[in-house]
């Protein structure tokens, strides 16, 4: 617990700072996390770090977590970001050819999996700090994701009997689970009461209810994935915390959901 803690103290320290300021300082934090994000994925793997596909899997990775006007100017008009996922894919595919399927099919759809699920994900986190509804809706987001988090948890260990999905999480529980969506309901209304959202308090309430929903799908989608490749943690450049797809396993799914909803 004292490592968590002092983990925990730092990296706010680091990312608090960033979150504020937004702009450019946020896009570089986010691209720099998904290149981790993606390193962790290929460690759980035991896939080969220095090889063409996790150089390809990287690049297509940052072309999408990088901000959409950064290829203003220099490409075609109307070229969009399915085109750049498209040809990355196609180059994997190129791959499977080149190495006569010691990199194959299977192992292309991983990664171009891992291009979007990483990639956007992390994309959205600078995307959202840097709209128009900036810093006010992020953290209405990081509200709906650590309150589902805290309170799922601390519920589910009081008076958690019923569990929800044992063959992928053991440790969560139905009680868990609704007592986070109730207290996400609570938090975020009080939160909405002081920092107005786009829409009305009640869409916004039943938005907040959805993605609690799915932030806590996205900690089962992370607890699915670690528990195939039979790992305890995505990394360990989290000491006490594990790795950042850990830390941000629920916001890769809740941040691209804002863009949905239409609140970027």
């Amino acid at each position: 617990m004292k490592q968590r803690v002092i983990t925990a103290v730092i990296a706010l320290a680091i990312f608090i700072p960033i979150l504020l300021a937004g702009g450019v300082w946020l896009e570089i934090a986010a691209a720099a996390l998904a290149m981790v994000g993606v390193f962790e994925i290929y460690i759980m793997r035991k896939r080969i770090i220095v090889s063409i596909d996790f150089l390809l899997t990287i690049l297509g990775t940052l072309a999408l977590a990088v901000p959409v006007n950064f290829y203003r100017g220099w490409l075609p008009n109307g070229f969009n970001r399915l085109d750049i996922l498209y040809i990355f894919v196609v180059l994997l595919l190129m791959v499977t050819v080149f190495t006569k399927n010691k990199f194959n099919f299977e192992d292309a759809s991983i990664s171009a999996i891992t291009m979007v699920y990483v990639g956007i994900g992390f994309h959205y986190l600078a995307s959202v700090r840097n709209s128009k509804a900036g810093l006010g809706l992020l953290i209405f987001a990081l509200i709906v994701v650590w309150s589902t988090d805290i309170f799922a948890y601390t519920f589910g260990r009081k008076i958690g009997k019923h569990k929800l999905w044992p063959a992928i999480s053991p440790n969560k529980t139905w009680e868990g689970t609704i007592a986070g969506i109730i207290c996400v309901l609570i938090f975020s209304g009080i939160y909405m009461i002081f920092v107005p959202q786009k829409y009305p308090m009640i869409n916004m309430l039943m938005i907040a209810f959805v993605l609690s929903i799915f932030g806590q799908i996205g900690d089962l989608i992370e607890s699915a994935y670690k528990r195939f490749y039979k790992v305890k943690d995505s990394g360990n450049i989290l000491p006490g915390h594990g790795g950042i797809l850990d830390r941000f396993d629920s916001m890769l799914i809740v941040l691209p959901m804002l863009h949905i909803f239409g609140l970027v």
